[in-house]
């Protein structure tokens, strides 16, 4: 990470339609002015001043942890080539230098995108809130919270602030009593501090219980995995102090495609849950915790992990290129509602593919540079009114178009906050580390970058599937496109040659890791749905608590609202049986017996036998059935989910059929 945390600063670059070189923030000089000069507008930048790209550095396999072994990365560095030379001639931009946020205001930014602000500041005085959230988290990822809450502490103290600063051991003090006073006997999950967060295999966490269901360990069981299964079972944090404990090490892998483990996700009878599945509210606690498992991943692995505080920078604010991808779809969804896509974005795709995805060097070969540019200027000017020529596009000219989108974008697409995240998951030890922790990232994405990642991932995977014919493999693909990704972003980093080709061998690894595993990437481990499914159980008992004491406040009969509080689906349900709503279908309820084998596939089968053959084709794939309440705000079910082990991990859920929102 070394080549990361040396940047004093960061630049962002904005359009800027005077057409001279202004520095806001900075001093000018020769060395910003001939680096301008060959860059694009709308790009931003980790570092604090700008110099022109380095020459390809020399070959050294000694210099980068999972070398691509034999490979050539050839193809990364013409792209780099390609890349300026298309930028040359371009409108000038306005450079604003940020000055990087000391170490407290980062750790305060992170703890309020934990969703525990409320730890320090003017309500640190009363932490109760975070006291819930705070019982299902791992020993690692409790250490994590502890350790940023002493940083901001310490600096809130030297800033002398006024309000009460607590300590941070009365808070986890706090959390722990709330653990042993549990009134109904439930097992909240125990909090570790640094002293203790290394100990042996026999040290285990508790098990997060919701009701009587015990749900995961929070350590990994003595019998040893697959070499080739992800366990979405346990803390990867965990997983990773386990393996540290352990005497043997896991071999590195080698960065060739043969050689990369072939993932799978074991079968999980309560069903995979996948990015979308969620209801928002719910999405928004796993966001939170998926960035206290990040954090608490790279602590235990000693790798730095610094976000970066998003700026607002100007931009422009219509057209199609360096436009910032929420304000370009909110105008796409004026044109087709429910759009999550760029509209730009899905045509340049439609238009290679047109072309054939055969077509020999597809994404390698460039376009013209004069052409892109006329080609840029006139999409501009006709794409929102219908009449641009897509005739006149070549397939490597669509391609480069598609390129300079991305590379355009005013903050990049894997986003500002996150993209040293990215590049440093390099720094990880093994494969399935580097495997979990962008996992985790691709989580912490805002909706527009995930949704167009994806997009783009799957485009690439068509590419690759036709690799017999257009010589474009998996690596040649991600050395193409790591440059747009990763290094446009970050061309102006202070480095020598052996730094910069640790840094292209790295991103060209990270992006070979995105494709070739993007269906387990948009998987959300099950771990942190079961401490949602905690949290939610928790926050119901103490809204319970308030709502009984409301109510004898408002003398009500006690007794009339208790029997209303229990399951209505127990009255008319025999044991045994679930009852199913589908408002939308022929046949609006029905009550389904479960069984051991019984899947939601098969309650999907049962309700749309009930329909006629022309509707019964509409809704196949259209429908699907969801789990609904208890521990859960509400879940869109796999067709693999077994309903009898479902229902026993939820029993006050409600199960409807319905489609997905758009």
């Amino acid at each position: 990470m070394s080549w990361l945390s040396s940047s004093q600063g960061v630049v962002l670059t904005a359009y800027h339609p005077s057409g001279k070189d202004q520095a806001v923030g900075g001093p000018g000089g020769k060395g910003r002015e001939e680096a301008t000069s060959s860059r694009k507008y709308g790009q931003c930048t980790m570092n604090q001043e700008i110099t022109k790209v380095a020459e390809k550095p020399p070959f050294d396999r000694s210099g980068s942890q999972d070398s691509l072994d034999e490979l050539s990365m050839e193809d990364y560095w013409t792209e780099v080539e390609n890349i300026k030379k298309s930028s040359e001639n371009r409108q000038d931009q306005e450079v604003v230098v940020v000055n990087e946020p000391d170490e407290g205001e980062l750790e305060e930014e992170w703890l309020k995108e934990a969703g525990l602000s409320n730890l320090f500041g003017e309500s640190a005085g009363d932490p109760q809130e975070s006291m819930v959230f705070l019982s299902t988290l791992t020993r690692t990822q409790a250490a994590a919270v502890q350790k940023r809450v002493e940083t901001v502490s310490q600096t809130l103290r030297k800033k002398n602030k006024q309000y009460q600063i607590p300590d941070v051991r009365d808070i986890f003090a706090q959390q722990r009593e709330s653990k042993e006073k549990a009134p109904d006997g439930t097992d909240l999950q125990s909090v570790r501090t640094d002293e203790n967060k290394h100990q042996g295999k026999d040290d285990q966490a508790s098990s997060l219980v919701v009701g009587e269901k015990e749900l995961t360990p929070l350590v990994p069981e003595e019998a040893p995995a697959s070499e080739t299964d992800i366990n979405l079972e346990v803390s990867f944090a965990e997983q990773a102090v386990n393996q540290e404990n352990s005497k043997e090490k896991p071999q590195k892998s080698k960065g060739n495609d043969a050689s990369l483990p072939n993932f799978r996700l074991p079968k999980d009878k309560t069903g995979t849950t996948r990015i979308g599945d969620l209801a928002p509210q719910d999405m928004k606690k796993v966001c939170r915790l998926a960035l206290i498992e990040l954090t608490a991943l790279y602590d235990v692995l000693g790798v730095e992990l610094k976000q970066q505080k998003a700026v607002k920078i100007k931009t422009k604010d219509s057209g199609l290129f360096c436009i910032p991808l929420t304000v370009l779809l909110e105008h796409d969804q004026r044109k087709v509602p429910g759009t999550r896509i760029p509209l730009i974005f899905q045509k340049l795709i439609a238009r290679i593919e047109e072309g054939g995805l055969e077509t020999e060097g597809l994404l390698r070969i460039p376009g013209a540079a004069t052409r892109i540019r006329n080609l840029c200027q006139e999409l501009e000017a006709k794409f929102y009114e219908g009449t641009f020529n897509w005739e006149s596009v070549k397939q490597h000219d669509a391609a480069s178009l598609l390129k300079l989108f991305i590379r355009e974008l005013p903050q990049p697409l894997l986003s500002v906050e996150y993209l040293r995240a990215f590049q440093a998951v390099q720094d990880l030890p093994t494969r399935k580390q580097q495997l979990q922790a962008l996992n985790l990232l691709v989580i912490l994405l805002p909706d527009a970058n995930r949704d167009t990642l994806k997009a783009l991932l799957e485009f690439l995977q068509r590419v690759i599937d036709n690799r017999e014919k257009n010589k474009m493999t998996t690596m040649n693909v991600a050395m193409v496109m790591a440059p747009n990704l990763f290094m446009c972003h970050a061309l102006g980093l202070k480095s020598n040659e052996q730094r910069e080709f640790i840094m292209a061998a790295g991103t060209a690894n990270i992006m070979h890791l995105l494709i070739k595993y993007q269906q387990l990437l948009w998987t959300i481990p099950k771990f942190i749905v079961n401490q949602v499914r905690k949290q939610n159980t928790e926050n119901h008992k103490k809204d319970k608590k308030a709502m009984k004491k409301l109510l004898k406040k408002m003398a009500y009969d006690r007794e009339k609202y208790e029997k209303q509080d229990k399951n209505t689906n127990d009255a008319d349900v025999p044991q045994g049986v679930i009852r199913v709503q589908a408002p939308h279908l022929s046949k609006v309820s029905m009550a389904i017996q479960l069984t051991e084998e019984l899947k939601a596939s098969d309650v999907l089968a049962r309700f749309l036998s009930q329909e006629s053959g022309i509707a019964q084709t509409l809704k196949k794939g259209e429908v699907f059935l969801y789990e609904i309440g208890g521990n859960i705000g509400e879940r869109c079910l796999d067709d693999d989910a077994y309903m009898k082990d479902l229902f026993q991990l939820n029993p006050s859920a409600e199960w409807v059929i319905k489609s997905k929102p758009s």
